[in-house]
């Protein structure tokens, strides 16, 4: 219980800080605008990691790359913390037990979205604000989806085809991390 409880709180912390730093890097990427109610909050949430770093972090094209290395300083001091919290700091798996735990994090941030993306689409009379980002952000997940998996009987699939696919990546992700964090056990 001793652990489990600052994990916890570290894992909603960090997820929280992290999946707005990859919503950030996200919208970005896709041009969504910032100025509906999900951007501010975004900004606001983010703008004292990402400001400071994109002063020596230039954007890559679309790719905000500050935004990036943001969330994945803030994994990286999540394990850190649970590995002082364990009694054992392991520094050579540190940087790469947090790429990894990134990239569980945007697996399980685009699962999310899809899984409020399908329920919106469901739901008449949803603010079409809301509707029109959740669309511009989902729509590049399942387009490619829907060229192979058609319609039926008039029901797209495609968001379910996709959150079965990133939770498979997911599985894999959740293994590989098991297996770097015993590295040197």
């Amino acid at each position: 219980m001793l652990y489990q409880i600052p994990s916890f709180l570290l894992d909603v912390i960090a997820g929280l800080l992290g999946g707005a730093c990859l919503l950030r890097l996200y919208m970005q990427m896709h041009r969504v605008p910032f100025g509906n109610p999900l951007g501010r909050f975004v900004f606001a949430l983010t703008d004292w990691i990402v400001l400071p770093l994109r002063r020596i972090i230039p954007p890559a094209g679309r790719w905000d790359i500050a935004s990036l290395v943001a969330a994945w300083l803030i994994i990286m001091l999540k394990y850190l913390l649970l590995m002082l919290l364990a009694g054992g700091v392991r520094p050579v798996a540190l940087p790469l037990l947090s790429l990894f735990g990134l990239m569980q994090l945007a697996v399980s941030g685009l699962t999310a979205l899809l899984i409020v993306y399908a329920v919106l689409s469901w739901v008449p009379g949803a603010s079409p604000v809301l509707h029109d980002l959740v669309q511009r952000l989902a729509e590049p997940l399942v387009r490619p989806i829907r060229r192979v998996v058609p319609l039926i009987g008039g029901v797209d699939l495609s968001p379910l085809v996709a959150i079965v696919l990133l939770q498979i990546v997911g599985m894999v992700l959740g293994n590989v991390l098991l297996g770097i964090y015993g590295i040197g056990r």
